[in-house]
């Protein structure tokens, strides 16, 4: 139970707080103007002050962590397991907190500050003691993975903004299924342990799609493909392994390599030129031979006849320069049958000589292109070790890659069944809690036929995602009837946790939660909470603005008590008239 929330600034009003139901009013007063308005006067800073002295983690530049709060020091009387305790938190030095009173029995005890004179613990450390003392949450329980924690149960008991009264399951919007599961389950009175398992399946099952969905993007290199795809794949490369491994065994290293195969390029250039002159000798040689058959003599015995026939007879004179002319062509005859035949010699014997020498130097060319083929150059030895060892890093990357698919596709199975028999577990559980379950959905009843006459209905069921929750009141779309399941909701908590000796002790609500309510159902709802905060043992505060309060729709005995559940009440008439006793 909360008995005092003060500061160290003097503006800053106290507000006291007595068992039961207590109301924090915003109220008009004569000297308010229509400009005024009671939404700025401190009743939801009111809530973060709470949740700030019980070791919420205020973000910097909003809430209380603002300039115009600089260094102010909250502070929170409050009871914890029957003893009475003194708390005192900065908003500058927000990392710890300052105790007074007796905490021998604590789990973790507050270290002596000589500077401050004063106990302190780390906020975190302030969590976890306040898990243990309001919730019974094992110490060892703050900072672990999927586990209740104080800071979340709490935000059911204090709910804080429009948000958070949306849902009744949720005190956040963005508030993670796990973690609606887990606390949930834990105030009702089920096994918290199956949701949190649960969790770390779906973390598991998670990964593994996440790096499959990345495989088949191509984010990664050791996970793409089917299984089939992956041993063909491996196949092909045992070949090409293989074959290089042998093409290795017989490799030859010659050093002069270079130089034999640029010898071996000489010769065939050699050659080449040797085949072109053979061809043109050989062409001239056809040509000499063609022209050394057709050589005659021009005989004068054809002019002789010739003359005869015409009637003419040769002079002596003309016959002696005719065999003249005939001596003389025959000499011509004989000089150019011997040069044709010295030059068909020489074509000869030179085409000879060339098919020598171009047989000579296939001959070498052959030798070195023998040499070549049996050895091979050092680079090309290095290069041939380089797709080697390419190959068999390939190969050693898709044996990878098979084994993690073969483990991928392992997991999921495994998951499956993990996930299967967890939620048989829970369904066993389930069944086996039929009590408590029982007793939570009478409670809700109750409630919330206390507001409408007819009970809503509260459902927990088991499915494959885990516990399922949910509430239903007839004519529930309105925002109003919506808001009303969250009330009789966090009443039902608040009335199975004053059960336990390990409980807050509180449950307040800011005015949103009236918000859009008819004032008939505003009326049974604070009555409500006026019955059963006493009967059960618990302390109720809510926040109104004096406007909404449905005074006309109490009962007379509570409306007369009214006034006296006021705690405090604010104004923004003056400008000291909000909680901190000035305005910003």
């Amino acid at each position: 139970m909360i008995k005092k929330i003060s500061a160290n600034k003097p503006s800053f009003k106290t507000v006291e707080f007595h068992t039961g139901f207590n109301v924090i009013l915003a109220d008009r007063v004569d000297n308010s103007t229509d400009k005024d308005s009671r939404n700025g006067v401190g009743k939801s800073s009111l809530i973060d002050v709470i949740h700030f002295c019980l070791g919420s983690y205020p973000g910097p530049n909003k809430g209380l962590r603002i300039e115009e709060l600089l260094d102010w020091t909250f502070q929170m009387d409050i009871t914890l397991k029957g003893k009475e305790f003194h708390i005192e938190r900065n908003t500058k030095n927000w990392q710890i907190v300052v105790v007074e009173g007796d905490f021998s029995e604590w789990p973790i005890q507050p270290e002596y500050d000589p500077n401050l004179k004063k106990f302190i613990l780390k906020n975190q450390v302030w969590n976890a003691i306040l898990g243990q003392l309001m919730f019974n949450i094992p110490v060892e329980w703050e900072g672990q993975k999927f586990v209740p924690s104080f800071r979340s149960m709490i935000s059911y008991f204090i709910r804080k903004g429009v948000s958070s009264f949306q849902d009744p399951f949720k005190q956040h919007p963005q508030q993670k299924e796990w973690d609606i599961q887990v606390n949930n389950a834990y105030l009702i009175g089920l096994n918290s342990e199956y949701p949190s398992q649960l969790q770390l399946i779906k973390d598991k099952d998670k990964a593994l799609r996440e790096l499959k969905k990345a495989a088949e993007e191509g984010l990664l290199t050791d996970y793409f493909g089917t299984m089939g795809e992956l041993e063909a794949e491996r196949v092909r490369l045992e070949e090409i392994i293989s074959e290089t491994s042998e093409r290795l065994k017989s490799f030859n290293v010659h050093p002069e390599y270079y130089e034999i195969q640029k010898q071996a390029n000489q010769y065939t250039s050699d050659i080449q030129k040797l085949l072109n002159e053979i061809n043109i000798n050989q062409q001239l040689l056809n040509g000499y031979q063609d022209s050394l058959g057709s050589e005659t003599d021009v005989s004068t015995d054809y002019i002789e006849q010739f003359y005869k026939e015409a009637g003419l007879q040769f002079s002596t004179q003309l016959i002696d320069d005719i065999s003249k002319v005939k001596d003389f062509h025959a000499e011509v005859i004989k000089n150019r049958k011997n040069y044709l035949s010295s030059e068909v010699e020489k074509l000869s014997s030179s085409i000879a000589n060339d098919k020598k020498r171009v047989e000579e130097i296939s001959n070498k060319r052959a030798e070195l292109l023998k040499i070549l083929d049996s050895h091979g150059a050092l680079d090309e030895h290095h290069k041939l070790n380089s797709w080697y060892a390419e190959n068999q890093k390939a190969y050693n990357e898709i044996i990878i890659r098979i084994e993690n698919l073969r483990k991928f596709e392992e997991g999921k199975g495994k998951l499956k069944i993990e996930k299967t028999e967890l939620v048989a577990k829970m369904r066993s559980d389930y069944l086996e809690r039929q009590e408590v379950i029982s007793k939570s959905i009478r409670i809700f009843n109750q409630n919330s036929q206390a507001l409408y006459n007819e009970p809503g209905v509260l459902s927990i069921n088991i499915k494959d995602k885990g516990y399922d929750f949910d509430i239903d009141i007839k004519r529930s779309r309105s925002q109003g009837i919506g808001y009303m399941k969250t009330f009789c909701y966090d009443m039902t908590l608040s009335m199975l946790r004053s059960e336990t000796p390990d409980s807050p002790g509180i449950l307040i609500h800011d005015s949103t939660i009236f918000d859009g309510v008819d004032e008939r159902q505003v009326a049974k709802a604070l009555q409500l909470a006026y019955r059963k905060s006493n009967e059960n043992g618990f302390q109720y505060i809510c926040t109104l603005n004096s406007d909404i309060i449905p005074y006309n729709d109490f009962q007379d005995e509570f409306k007369e008590q009214f006034d006296s559940f006021i705690a405090i009440r604010f104004t923004d008439a003056t400008e000291d008239g909000g909680l901190f006793g000035k305005r910003f």
